[in-house]
């Protein structure tokens, strides 16, 4: 599996592209900005997006939204409990100084379980709510990566004082949804660098 990982906008969120070596089939998953440097980076790997996954509605990670689909018309999913998000995105990033388009609605709303197909791979959804109500991360077993979005971070959690975060039901999500993973899983977190399942158990404050 071809990954990309571009740090976008001012809260640097990072945005990964996923592509097929064999048919160049590609996701886009949270093109949290800048699109232009997205689709840049799309055609410089000659990579044609099938889907846009969002792994929550929060607007550093969805910014980009309307200009992708647009350019590439590619099929955009969200959980349906985060769904709501996307039509409010320039209120929220006004609360924090910034700007964003809104988003489109969701061509498809994703469920746990749900197999997400690109080429030759396919990525399994895990809902994990904690951060939000509708986050999910993203699981590919042959490759054993995973892409938690805001939920874990390499040695911290995802914030839960927005609306529609929970402490307990993180901590809860992160316990049985992902710590039962395979201890070398590589896990591509939503802001900052790589960690994996085994390093988080370990020593990861929130559960050490």
């Amino acid at each position: 599996m071809i990954i990309k990982r571009l740090e976008l906008g001012p809260i640097m969120a990072n945005c990964y592209i996923l592509g097929c070596e064999r048919t160049k089939e590609a996701v886009v998953l949270d093109p949290g900005d800048e699109a232009d440097k997205v689709l840049m980076t799309l055609s410089g790997d000659e990579l044609k997006v099938k889907h846009i996954i969002n792994t929550h509605g929060h607007f550093d990670h969805v910014g980009a939204n309307k200009r992708l689909k647009e350019v590439t018309g590619a099929e955009l999913m969200i959980h349906r409990e985060d769904e709501p998000m996307l039509s409010e995105l320039s209120t929220h990033a006004r609360a924090f100084g910034l700007s964003a388009d809104n988003s489109p609605g969701a061509d498809r709303y994703l469920a746990d379980n749900d197999r997400i197909e690109f080429g030759d791979h396919a990525l399994t959804v895990i809902h994990t709510p904690g951060h939000s109500r509708g986050c999910i991360c993203l699981y590919s077993e042959p490759d054993k990566v995973l892409f938690s979005g805001d939920t874990l971070f390499a040695g911290s959690i995802g914030r839960t004082d927005l609306p529609g975060g929970d402490f307990d039901t993180l901590i809860s999500s992160i316990k049985t949804r992902l710590f039962n993973l395979p201890d070398d899983t590589v896990v591509y977190t939503g802001h900052g660098p790589e960690t994996s399942i085994g390093r988080e158990k370990k020593i990861n404050p929130f559960f050490s």
